[in-house]
């Protein structure tokens, strides 16, 4: 087996790497001012954006659940890969050729690599599998059938839709061909284990890759085709390692962009329904995979609306319009208040799915659906009411006992106040007071206390928000350590001090490497220090991205390494001057300060030391002394003086 990967290897992948294009493949980001990009963190639900990327340096910090490192660390953390793993998966992005110590030439994911890597490889074999099987003569019933829903070849090929073959074993041929083990096969749900060894999961059935949000292929959806088929419609991929049903949204590969860009996200049923919105022009379409939209999903796609401001995001769910289709948007409004961006529901009143819908009305009736959007919350509260006959005083007052509880759920007392007002309006009460009393008792006992209508009191979204990290993007202090203030400015001025030297170490020079690790009052900062020295120190600094990288990997370990990400990272504080002036000053506290400490220790030897017995000693620590001072006003005319 191939060895440890040569560093000159890894720095490569480092260097052809963008981070924020690989960061943006999972989260939306956006210009946070000082060359930083800023989106909500990946690895913590928050509701306020405190997930930092520097592009210029590779690093990447949240400053609310304190997860940093560089290109390579996140898709460790974010995949669940080993740094090997890792690294080979950007390098085959980056078309980095690698090399191994202690054994020569490269190797493929499929011999040597780790589980996953094997897995994605095998699944992206069997995807190209299903679609060459989707063109053979067997396949004629996946294309007849993809036809009769208004799909063209073109299409499926955008979308990468395959045919399994009805056989036994057609794909574990194929991927034992190409080298799989039977173990990696079934544990990726590819196959299942039969009494004479692994058989293909999928056989008959029209075949959907479905892609994580990087474009890897990690599962399939297979729709049953043949009529004596007894199995169930539609199949998916059982969890596996690679595949969690709950987090994974189809199409979000493809839609990502335009979710971002547009600031909304389509929510539709089925696989077909993705590829009609897309193909219709409504191409932020996604949905879930063979389960409910739930929390995890919640989690994905806040990300990639970088959801953090009210009332200008958009989520919307379409559904049928059947009796199933309403449960389904109503168990959405439970969901709705996870969200900070608008939530809405687009249901078609002949009960006609987006693909349908296309089918028989064309591309604009798609759009237009989309268009029609109502607020989850209004569709909520019509559809309770609905259900009784308005027309008599018992049915309206049936029909309040039903929706006032749907409008008691709002957490948004502001919110709440408007539709209790709009519910008095759609019975045709005519008693706002009663309506709104009614609605107001409900949302006491739910909530835990009196609510009043009218304004926010810090528990609606804008509540939600604060509460997530506290100060979102802002760097919470140090905490508190033996022997040092995280407040104290002579510590602040050493954390300064350290960013340039993490950020740019050419602007301090060999005036830093002088500067030892105990002159640091802070134990991390001495800590920091070491590990600069360890690596060369300042004047050793290459590039910034590789600079830092060399540091990261000497830190002793976790805590050392975190801080050094969070340097490299935080920005420095503006200087009124320039740079250069700014690290001088900066440089020359520290150095002072230095000075002052030994200034006193050679005081107090001078004090301890008989003049007329050690003559000549005396006569050297005074000397000493002297020179100290003398160096200590400098600095303070070059570092105090000039503030």
């Amino acid at each position: 087996m191939a060895g440890r990967i040569r560093n000159e290897d890894i720095a490569l992948v480092r260097e052809r790497t963008s981070i924020a294009d690989v960061i943006g493949e999972y989260l939306q980001l956006r210009n946070a001012g000082g060359g930083n990009l800023k989106g909500l963190c990946p690895f913590h639900d928050e509701k306020s954006p405190s997930f930092n990327v520097t592009p210029s340096r590779g690093l990447y910090f949240c400053f609310g659940c304190e997860a940093g490192g560089d290109v390579i660390r996140f898709v460790q953390e974010i995949e669940h890969l080993s740094f090997t793993e890792a690294v080979e998966r950007l390098a085959a992005q980056a078309g980095v050729q690698l090399r191994y110590e202690d054994g020569g030439g490269s190797r493929g994911p499929r011999q040597d690599g780790g589980l996953r890597a094997r897995l994605i490889e095998a699944h992206r074999v069997a995807a190209e599998f299903y679609m060459e099987q989707l063109d053979s003569p067997d396949g004629a019933i996946g294309r007849k059938f993809l036809a009769e829903r208004g799909f063209e070849p073109d299409d499926a090929a955008r979308f990468g839709v395959g045919y399994a073959p009805r056989e036994w074993e057609g794909l574990v041929r194929h991927l034992r061909g190409r080298g799989f083990a039977d173990r990696d096969i079934v544990a990726g749900g590819l196959a299942k284990e039969g009494r004479r060894g692994p058989m293909d999961r999928f056989r008959g059935r029209l075949m959907w890759p479905i892609r994580d949000l990087s474009g890897d292929v990690i599962g399939f959806g297979a729709r049953r085709l043949y009529e004596d088929d007894d199995s169930p419609k539609y199949l998916n991929t059982p969890e596996s390692p690679i595949f969690h049903k709950s987090s994974v949204l189809y199409g979000a590969d493809l839609a990502k962009k335009e979710i971002a860009r547009r600031r909304q996200a389509v929510v539709v049923e089925g696989y077909t329904d993705v590829m009609a919105c897309h193909l219709a022009g409504v191409p932020t379409a996604i949905a879930t995979c063979g389960t409910a939209f739930g929390d995890d999903h919640i989690k994905v796609l806040r990300r990639l609306l970088m959801d953090q401001d009210e009332f200008r995001g958009e989520v919307i769910f379409t559904f049928d319009g059947d009796a199933a289709g309403r449960k389904a948007a109503l168990r959405a409004f439970d969901d709705e208040q996870k969200f900070v961006s608008q939530t809405f529901v687009a249901v078609q009143p002949d009960g006609l799915d987006p693909c349908d819908l296309r089918i028989r009305h064309g591309d604009a009736a798609v759009r237009d659906l989309v268009a029609s959007r109502l607020p989850l919350f209004e569709f909520a509260v019509r559809s309770a009411i609905e259900q009784h006959d308005l027309d008599t005083v018992e049915g309206r007052l049936s029909a309040l006992d039903a929706a006032a509880p749907v409008v008691a759920a709002i957490k948004d007392r502001s919110r709440r106040h408007m539709y209790a007002v709009n519910l008095d309006r759609w019975l045709g009460i005519m008693d706002e007071q009663f309506v709104l009393r009614r609605v107001g008792e409900l949302a006491a006992r739910r909530h835990g206390r009196p609510q009043a209508g009218g304004g926010r009191a810090g528990d609606g979204r804008a509540g939600q928000a604060r509460a997530g990290n506290g100060r979102a993007g802002a760097a919470p202090a140090m905490p508190e350590r033996p022997g040092f203030d995280p407040g104290d400015p002579e510590v602040q001025r050493e954390r300064e001090l350290l960013k340039l030297a993490v950020q740019r170490p050419a602007l301090l020079g060999p005036a830093f490497d002088e500067i030892p690790a105990d002159a640091f009052i802070a134990p991390p900062h001495a800590a920091v220090r070491a590990v600069i020295a360890e690596a060369g120190g300042v004047t050793a600094a290459g590039g910034v991205g590789e600079w830092i990288a060399h540091l990261l990997e000497r830190a002793p370990n976790d805590q050392v390494k975190d801080l050094i990400t969070r340097l490299g990272v935080e920005p420095a504080r503006s200087a009124q001057e320039s740079d250069d002036r700014y690290a001088n000053e900066l440089l020359a506290r520290i150095q002072e300060r230095q000075l002052t400490r030994m200034i006193t220790e050679v005081k107090s030897k001078l004090g301890r030391l008989n003049p007329v017995e050690f003559p000549e000693e005396h006569h050297r620590l005074f000397g000493d002394l002297v020179a100290l001072e003398q160096q200590r006003r400098v600095l303070r005319e070059r570092g105090l003086g000039s503030q």
